[in-house]
């Protein structure tokens, strides 16, 4: 899946800190709200990718990778894409992500909205 394909999905998690205006977890959830997208805030607001009623498109890694892979491992609910914000990224993560078959996409949801949801 690429980014494009991507922003054509509707349900988004967002792991990291989105309660905090000066990082990047809430600048995104707030610009995806923004533009009508379903987000599920996961790391400060929802504990775990499981508290989320429906299926998940997208999980958006903008977690230190040490969290984000231990949120993935005990996520239960089926989605359809990874993407990794710069700097969420660990060998531990990715080795994660080949060996369970997982798509995943390094790149940006900002990057996304200004390229795609004009």
């Amino acid at each position: 899946m690429d980014l494009q394909e991507i922003m054509k999905q509707s349900r988004f998690a967002i792991l990291g800190d989105t309660l905090n205006p000066d990082k990047y977890a809430y600048k995104i959830k707030q610009a995806m709200l923004d533009h009508g997208y379903t987000v599920y805030p996961v790391g400060k607001e929802l504990a775990s990718l499981n508290d989320i009623a429906e299926d998940i498109d997208v999980i958006d890694l903008c977690i230190h990778p040490t969290k984000g892979l231990k949120l993935l491992q005990e996520c239960r609910k089926p989605f359809r894409c990874v993407l990794i914000q710069p700097g969420a990224s660990d060998e531990a993560l990715l080795a994660y992500l080949e060996e369970h078959h997982i798509p995943y996409l390094d790149g940006c949801l900002l990057v996304g909205l200004r390229e795609y949801c004009k």
